[in-house]
């Protein structure tokens, strides 16, 4: 038999360690920098451009710890005045149309003119585990570095067609912190849309030529909200498809009834790539911008859309505290065990679930 001690795989006494590493002292001042840290000190940080503080807040924001969110709601009352300076511009498109590398490009643009960038880039969640692979800062690594952009991506989650459920919230947050733009990408065309265009200015659609979706591929809905539809990818050859593309769009928005805001949406064409037309989709938004301010339309949008959120918060919350009473738990398996049995129907257990919730 081989001697334990002279064999190659013999275990060897290890180097013993302190009792206290300085990653867990690192990690316990951490812990306790960040349990005494005051409402005041968040707020006096994030509108200094504390980015740390930032991102701890928006954490804050997005918990659902109850003292994490009652700490959170005090922070965002607190930095309102601070906010509603910026320009929030949503962009969509379908996976595959290169909205992280066109944000990427416009970001930089923006940056290079002095603006101060904040990207909020939604990552689908899975449905099986809810993980995310949240993998926008890797994908646009020339403006994860840019001192004036700030890049938060997070996970979609449960709430609609994908978007953050606290997206709103952290839009607050980043404008406190001194951001004059506000880009939202969206996991791509659906559901997702309808929120994203309920919480920004200018709304973009991106969209490729030749990939056999020029029009078909598109809702209706989404033309009818999008402010500026885009030709992304217009290089490599493909310059002549992306012209008649154009074309194609531009006979399609003059179908539409004209929008509200005395706005005619535009085509333009870029490469994101090569950083082709970015200036003029910028001066675009920018014209959009001035016409929506003096016509007053711009902050009539911005009033509906708090309604908008004001409604949509407490139907959020209502929904909250019905499914997390322990009586309702209770009824709500009882009720699925009767359906499953033939006992009942969805709408009668639905009715007896409400009005026992109602009785509370």
């Amino acid at each position: 038999m081989t001697d334990k001690n002279t064999s190659a795989l013999s275990e060897k006494d290890g180097v013993l360690q302190p009792e206290t590493t300085s990653k867990s002292s690192a990690e316990n001042i951490k812990r306790n920098r960040r349990k005494n840290t005051s409402t005041e000190e968040f707020v006096m940080q994030i509108v200094a451009g504390n980015i740390p503080f930032l991102s701890r807040a928006i954490t804050l924001v997005e918990s659902t710890h109850p003292k994490h969110q009652e700490q959170a709601n005090e922070i965002l009352e607190a930095c309102l005045p601070h906010a509603n300076k910026s320009i929030r511009i949503g962009i969509t498109g379908v996976p595959g149309v290169g909205k992280s590398t066109f944000i990427e490009s416009l970001g930089k643009h923006l940056t290079s003119l002095g603006n101060k960038v904040a990207v909020l880039a939604i990552d689908p969640s899975s449905s099986v585990n809810k993980g995310s692979i949240l993998g926008d800062k890797t994908r646009m690594e020339a403006l994860v570095t840019d001192k004036n952009a700030f890049i938060r991506p997070s996970p979609s989650g449960t709430s609609l067609g994908g978007v953050a459920q606290k997206t709103r919230e952290t839009i607050i947050l980043c404008e406190a912190a001194g951001f004059d733009t506000i880009i939202i990408e969206t996991v791509g065309v659906g559901q997702s849309e309808t929120a994203v265009h309920s919480m920004t200015d200018f709304f973009l659609l991106l969209k490729l030529a030749g990939a056999g979706d020029e029009l078909q591929g598109i809702k209706r809905g989404i033309i009818e909200m999008a402010d500026a539809i885009v030709i992304n990818k217009a290089d490599s050859g493909n310059e002549k498809n992306a012209k008649l593309a154009k074309v194609e769009f531009n006979r399609a928005l003059h179908l539409y009834p004209p929008k509200e805001s005395g706005w005619q949406p535009k085509v333009l064409l870029a490469s994101a790539l090569h950083h082709q037309g970015i200036d003029a989709i910028y001066a675009m938004i920018d014209e959009y911008m001035m016409l929506t301010k003096k016509s007053g339309y711009f902050q009539q949008k911005r009033n509906e859309q708090n309604t908008y959120w004001l409604l949509e918060t407490i139907n959020q919350q209502l929904k909250r505290n019905f499914y997390n009473n322990p009586k309702i738990k209770d009824l709500l398996q009882q009720e699925v065990t009767k359906l499953e049995s033939g006992k009942t129907t969805p709408f009668t257990a639905a009715k007896r679930l409400l009005y026992k919730h109602n009785e509370q």
